[in-house]
């Protein structure tokens, strides 16, 4: 029964986060880690719960997505799709002992990404630096095998590439953030799935939680004006989880 409540209290807030600051993973990871899941399944387990979450997102925000233009729109999903599957593909071939090690390291990454990514978005939108072309196409796809290799941290690190790229629309930036991580996490359960990755019994708690999570969450990001203290909530959650992992790794 304890661990019946902590996946749904940890989906639930999971769910939550996402919908109004992100860095849901940050709960939902280590509680199925804590759960007895293996940290590879849990990764891809934690990453399955959030996907409907970022379907409903993209569909939210379909009318500013609606401002990019087609083609461009074309190979950045192009680009998405195959860095998730790549990302995806990695995770599977990593074995079980490397990825526990490297698990606090992406943690503390994500973390990382999360406290610095709104102040990088700023500087690139107010310098007016960018990068075009092949450049740009690599960036993301870089960005995209990261979050089919391990979903934290990934909203905000889409955040300051489209900042790179040069888009400065923030609406739109985030319109597409969630397009993005929507069709990247797709790309990456279904290979997921094929691979027997996924924990089902955990994902039916969580998933149902972070779901539940995720309605109350955008009811309350309306009403929240101070959201940089939820960051810091966030931010603080993550240290905490990075610095427990490093202590378990160590042990």
């Amino acid at each position: 029964m304890l661990t019946l409540f902590v996946l749904a209290l940890s989906g639930f807030g999971a769910g939550v986060l996402n919908a109004v600051a992100g860095g849901g993973t940050f709960l939902s990871f280590p509680a199925l880690v804590w759960a007895g899941v293996p940290p590879i399944m849990a990764n891809a387990t934690a990453t399955f719960a959030a996907m409907p979450g970022y379907i409903g997102s993209a569909w939210a925000y379909r009318d500013h997505i609606s401002g990019n233009a087609r083609a461009d729109l074309k190979r950045i999903l192009a680009v998405t799709a195959v860095g998730g599957f790549l990302g995806a593909v990695l995770l599977l071939i990593t074995p079980q002992d490397l990825f526990s090690g490297v698990v606090p390291w992406l943690l503390l990454l994500a973390t990382l990404a999360f406290a610095l990514g709104p102040i990088v978005v700023r500087q690139l939108s107010r310098s007016g630096r960018s990068v075009t072309g092949p450049v740009a196409l690599g960036l993301l796809l870089a960005v995209c095998i990261y979050g089919g290799y391990f979903n934290g941290g990934l909203g905000i690190m889409l955040l300051a590439a489209f900042g790179l790229i040069g888009m400065t629309d923030l609406h739109q930036m985030n319109g597409l953030k969630n397009l993005v991580s929507a069709v990247l996490s797709v790309v990456s359960v279904l290979t997921y799935t094929a691979a027997g990755l996924i924990d089902w019994p955990s994902l039916f708690i969580v998933g149902l939680s972070c779901a539940l999570g995720g309605y109350v969450g955008a009811l309350c990001a309306k009403r929240i004006r101070r959201v940089g203290l939820l960051r810091a909530f966030i931010v603080t959650v993550g240290v905490a989880m990075t610095v427990l992992f490093f202590l378990q790794n160590s042990g």
